[in-house]
């Protein structure tokens, strides 16, 4: 029993922190949501099926790939180079640090085109390639908060089904 309410109580806490791992790149959102729900589901408060967590488990490992490779992929997509998109993620970790939560939208882009600036591209070039990142930063974001929201839904629909 002792050991079911350690197990909740961590699944809990890595849940939410999946949410905030879909905003803050320092953390993995979709592993730790994924890891929240196998703890939970381990407990006798909840019994999700298990082809939903092979589901969500490969989905988790998609998703956390694609969020890698979507700022390039919109980063290239608009003719940006690889400072663009090192430059998006040093913008994004900026504008969550110093100006939160505006920061976490306008450092992307601010990051990409100053990046692109220092590298030789013109203020056309530069916004372009600062767009493309600064949207495949956005899709990744967006698809880290719907597999954190989908996880935090099987938790709580396995724990209501399982009610006494």
């Amino acid at each position: 029993m002792a050991i079911d309410i350690i197990l909740l109580s961590a699944g809990i806490i890595f849940l939410l922190l999946g949410v905030a791992g879909a905003f803050l790149p320092v953390l993995p959102g979709p592993p730790l949501s994924f890891a929240g729900l196998l703890l939970i589901h381990f407990t006798d408060y909840a019994h999700i099926p298990q082809n939903i967590l092979y589901t969500l488990g490969i989905l988790a490992f998609i998703i956390t790939v694609a969020d890698y490779l979507l700022p390039i992929w919109g980063t290239r997509l608009n003719k940006g180079s690889r400072h663009g998109v090192f430059g998006a993620t040093i913008g994004l970790l900026a504008g969550i640090l110093f100006f939160p939560p505006l920061g976490a939208l306008i450092g992307p882009l601010a990051g990409a085109w100053l990046a692109e600036k220092v590298n030789g591209k013109n203020n056309k070039e530069a916004a372009r390639s600062a767009l493309g990142s600064f949207v495949g930063l956005l899709f990744g974001v967006a698809l880290k908060f719907a597999f954190s929201a989908a996880t935090i839904w099987y938790a709580l629909s396995g724990m209501i089904i399982n009610m006494p």
